[in-house]
């Protein structure tokens, strides 16, 4: 199989360099959902980021889900809040992660009862190990009287990190979810519930502020605080109406913080009403969505050719769009033997699967390296050290089988260029990989050219697609001969 996977990285690549780009065919905050139990939690994984440092200006790291924060408490309510908190209070609950062995509490969210059924809404995130590892895994319910009983998962949609479980009460029928969209204005008061930090249930005021430019899916952004453990709670209006439910924050500003509109609750409600029986395992559910997603992401990001921009004399594929945001940097002014300019685009949301796992999401970026100091031999050596094939793709993952990597010398129509292509399989989700892809430029011995492409969560035949484009959008500028009587 690693044989079969090289030889079709390198007659892919080999054949696709000299070509020119196809014509035919994403930091926003992360969620800042259940608290967790930090004897048990583990690292969240970012996005992958294309170069060490952070591009300047880029959003600092939010908190993934399951991780805790440190925002300061709500502040105190409205008479309006108190009121509707007083009416809502019966049908609000918390969501437990256990750990089967035993029992011990592992992560806690939010959730609300619809209507005057049994059925409650809550962010997918804050039920993945339910989903992900049911031998492992079990949920149970607290509501606001201290009852508690068990939980059973009746359906997913990781795209818009949802999720309806099923209990053993019933609602008082206060959550309406509405059957047609709900139409919100700019300003409008809403109310958002939960368990903030695993204190106690409380309500949150904000006003709506609009939907969010820069998310691959849409969400609304709301104007008021909302802490971790608050994540699957509903977000109203005044009458009960749901809007939205908690999703995430953004920890480098005050006050803003996410939604899941509405609309995707309604779906997936359905969805649950014309199921016999749900799932018995949700781990092919899950990556028939990731696969539905990454379908998306690509032909979006291949509808047109990449963009190409100048970079000293080489010409270098960019993507910019909403979904995708370019920064550039340079140490021009730094006391070293040689320059550097870099530019990095990244897609500023990503799909979450895991506390551990982050996919479906696209970031190249490109370092323009030269030095006027160094004899060809250093400069050679410095451009060899940065371009580090030694670990890429290396790191041992249990969630990914080990790369499959593929290295030759590929001619672009302008630019020769050393590639080097690793391939990862997702071990749970049939179907999906890695891709990464790095070159460094073999036509200077002063000035080097590198780039690095992360593809993560799509389909074998969209990764080669990917980066059979970008690779084939590099080139070097060519110079035009001077007319005839003018000077060179």
């Amino acid at each position: 199989m690693k044989r079969l996977l090289a030889a079709l990285l390198l007659s892919s690549l080999a054949a696709s360099a000299g070509t020119a780009p196809p014509a035919d065919r994403t930091a926003q905050a992360s969620r800042t959902g259940a608290v967790s139990n930090p004897a048990t939690a583990a690292s969240p994984a970012p996005p992958p980021h294309l170069s060490p440092e952070a591009p300047p200006g880029a959003s600092p790291t939010a908190p993934a889900p399951g991780e805790a924060d440190t925002q300061d408490a709500l502040p105190p309510p409205s008479s309006a809040a108190q009121d509707l908190y007083a009416s809502a209070r019966g049908d609000l609950l918390q969501i437990r992660m256990l750990l089967k062995n035993g029992r011990t509490q592992s992560t806690v969210g939010s959730g609300f009862l619809v209507g005057t059924g049994k059925l409650v809404v809550t962010n997918y995130h804050v039920v993945s190990q339910m989903a992900l590892d049911p031998d492992v895994y079990t949920a149970e319910y607290v509501d606001t009287d201290g009852n508690s009983g068990p939980v059973e998962l009746m359906a997913v949609d990781v795209l818009h990190d949802l999720a309806v479980v099923r209990v053993n009460r019933e609602g008082s029928g206060f959550f309406k979810v509405p059957e047609h969209p709900v139409r919100l204005t700019q300003g409008q008061r809403l109310y958002s519930l939960g368990n903030p930090l695993d204190l106690g249930f409380a309500i949150s005021e904000g006003a709506y502020n609009g939907v969010v430019t820069r998310s691959f899916y849409d969400q609304l952004m709301f104007g008021g605080p909302i802490n971790s453990g608050m994540s699957g709670g509903p977000s109203v209006t005044g009458n009960g109406t749901v809007a939205g439910v908690n999703v995430s924050k953004r920890r480098d500003g005050e006050s803003v913080s996410f939604l899941v509109p509405v609309k995707y609750v309604q779906e997936l409600l359905r969805k649950v009403e014309a199921q016999p029986a749900p799932p018995k395992d949700f781990n092919p559910l899950i990556a028939a969505q990731l696969l539905e997603h990454q379908r998306a992401m690509v032909d979006r990001l291949l509808e047109e050719p990449l963009a190409i921009k100048s970079m000293g004399p080489y010409l270098v594929p960019v993507r910019e769009s909403g979904q995708l945001r370019c920064w550039g940097r340079s140490n021009v002014k730094a006391q070293t033997a040689y320059t550097l300019d870099a530019m990095s685009c990244a897609m500023e949301s990503a799909i979450y699967v895991s506390s551990s796992q982050q996919t479906g999401h696209v970031a190249m970026t490109h370092q323009y390296i030269r030095s006027d100091n160094l004899a060809p031999l250093p400069f050679a050596a410095l451009a060899s050290q940065m371009f580090r094939t030694d670990k890429l793709g290396s790191a041992w993952d249990r969630r990914l089988t080990r790369p499959v990597c593929s290295e030759r010398f590929v001619h672009t129509r302008t630019l020769p260029l050393r590639a080097v292509t690793c391939v990862r399989a997702y071990r749970k989700f049939e179907g999906l990989y890695n891709f990464t892809l790095l070159t460094a430029s073999t036509n200077a011995a002063e000035s080097s050219l590198q780039s690095r492409l992360d593809v993560s969560g799509v389909s074998y035949e969209n990764g080669m697609r990917i980066t059979r484009a970008f690779l084939g959008s590099f080139g070097r500028s060519v110079r035009r001969a001077p007319a005839p009587g003018n000077k060179p």
